[in-house]
């Protein structure tokens, strides 16, 4: 839900109905934060800076319709509180993805990592390379449920995101005071690029992925294919102006070294645009560029080495912050895959203690959503309880937010939120067509440890 206040005063009586806002910038408050001083008369809104007072409208709304008297004063805890959007895997149009801003920026929530790119498509148009998007951004179907049952629906796929697009959703974004962080994933998940383009590959000249999963077919190293890559991140910068550019660099099969001397080469060309790697945290196996930012996924043990490599981290292990992963045991959920999380796991959910840890991020794979009113379901009330633990402290009440949550709920009902009902899947829920894998916890675990072991 929008995450509760840090500092609540209450005091007798609420706001008149038709009471003013005076809203004002306060430079000694931390620049997220904001304090809120309601009286019978009106509203006095202090905020830090132009994002203070967004984050203190939004606990308005919350408060809305009876606004009772009394203090606020209320900042966060993380700098980074951020959501995955996978748009490679399904395609999601710019309404749609304006939608999604706007509900995470209602919960506080202030960086979108919106994965561009993947084997099974590419969705965003470079200058000069006409068939990234002619052939890279189509596949000729899509699997349905997880790679295990081999079920494909026999349905062309597909779309991108124009140059106008991307400007226009990073300029929304920004008005909600949310950061757009692209990813183009490199060297692996390359397969769409390589369909387009068979000579920045090793040999493939087939198609676009259709099989979800990790292609075997990814970038060479030759010259001309690091100038494409530069020439894809040159246009990248010039459309997005987020400090950290996500480049992947996981899940690629081949040599650790040779994987890190590519990625080595690409952050010394976005440091000279004056941007910054975020990568996934392979790209710690051989040595993680200067200044480059870890989203530690394979569980904990990534988090903790990245702190010992000096880097800044971003938490978001697939256990506990992945949210294609199902929500309970119940056989109506929608394809079933990955261990079981619900809104109370994601509640527990606790980033180390440490000045490098810049938050959290929550992601959101979109294999089995191929719609946003799917993408809905599997992010809410988990997202709710999410923003809780990158904006509030780390004492946190389960009983207190069960309590509140219902009340929550009854706003995103307001909104149109196609959430998860409390009370489990209903009928139309289910994808019987799609069907799942669901996992235990033990045995993802072991899976993650091998993988980083292998690395």
């Amino acid at each position: 839900m929008i995450p509760r206040p840090v500092s609540v005063r209450p005091s007798p009586g609420s706001v008149a109905p038709h009471a003013g806002v005076h809203a004002r910038i306060d430079p000694a408050l931390a620049p997220e934060g904001y304090v809120l001083d309601c009286a019978p008369g009106g509203i006095d809104l202090r905020g830090g800076s132009e994002a203070g007072l967004f984050y203190g409208r939004q606990t308005l709304r919350q408060l809305q319709p009876s606004v009772p008297c009394g203090r606020i004063e209320d900042a966060p805890r993380f700098r980074w509180r951020g959501v995955l959007l996978d748009v490679a895997r399904h395609f999601m149009p710019v309404p749609d993805v304006l939608r999604f801003i706007d509900l995470i920026a209602y919960h506080k929530l202030n960086v979108l990592h919106l994965h561009l790119t993947d084997d099974q498509g590419w969705r965003i148009e470079v200058p000069g390379w006409p068939r990234l998007t002619s052939v890279g951004a189509w596949r000729s179907e899509s699997m349905l449920g997880a790679r295990r049952h081999a079920r494909y629906d026999g349905t062309p796929h597909g779309g991108f995101y124009t140059t106008a697009d991307l400007r226009r959703i990073v300029a929304y974004a920004a008005r909600r005071h949310v950061t757009v962080v692209p990813e183009v994933d490199m060297p692996g998940h390359m397969q769409a690029a390589i369909a387009a383009y068979p000579h920045l590959g090793n040999g493939y000249t087939g198609p676009v992925r259709t099989a979800w999963g990790v292609s075997p077919h990814v970038l060479n190293h030759e010259p001309a294919t690091l100038d494409f890559c530069r020439q894809v991140l040159d246009h990248v910068c010039d459309v997005f102006g987020s400090e950290l550019i996500g480049i992947g660099g996981d899940e690629c099969p081949g040599d650790p070294a040779e994987q890190a001397r590519f990625t080595a080469r690409i952050a010394e060309h976005l440091a000279a645009r004056g941007r910054r790697v975020y990568g996934w945290d392979e790209i710690l196996a051989g040595g993680a560029p200067p200044g480059a930012v870890i989203a530690a996924w394979r569980g904990p043990e990534p988090a903790e080495a990245a702190i010992r490599a000096g880097h800044q981290v971003v938490c978001c292990p697939d256990v506990q912050l992945y949210l294609d992963y199902r929500q309970s045991d119940d056989p109506g959920e929608p394809t079933p895959v990955g261990t079981r999380l619900t809104w109370a796991d994601v509640y527990g959910f606790e980033p180390p203690d440490h000045p490098l840890v810049l938050g959290a991020q929550a992601n959101i794979w979109t294999e089995h959503m191929e719609s946003l009113r799917r993408v809905e379901y599997m992010a809410f009330p988990r997202l709710c309880a999410f923003a809780e633990v990158v904006w509030g402290p780390a004492e946190r009440d389960l009983a207190d937010f069960t309590a509140r949550l219902p009340a929550h709920l009854a706003r995103l009902d307001a909104l149109g939120v196609n959430y998860r009902p409390l009370t489990g899947p209903r009928p139309g829920d289910a994808r019987a067509h799609a069907p799942g894998h669901p996992r235990t916890l033990a045995d993802r675990l072991a899976e993650l440890r091998e993988m980083i072991a292998n690395r």
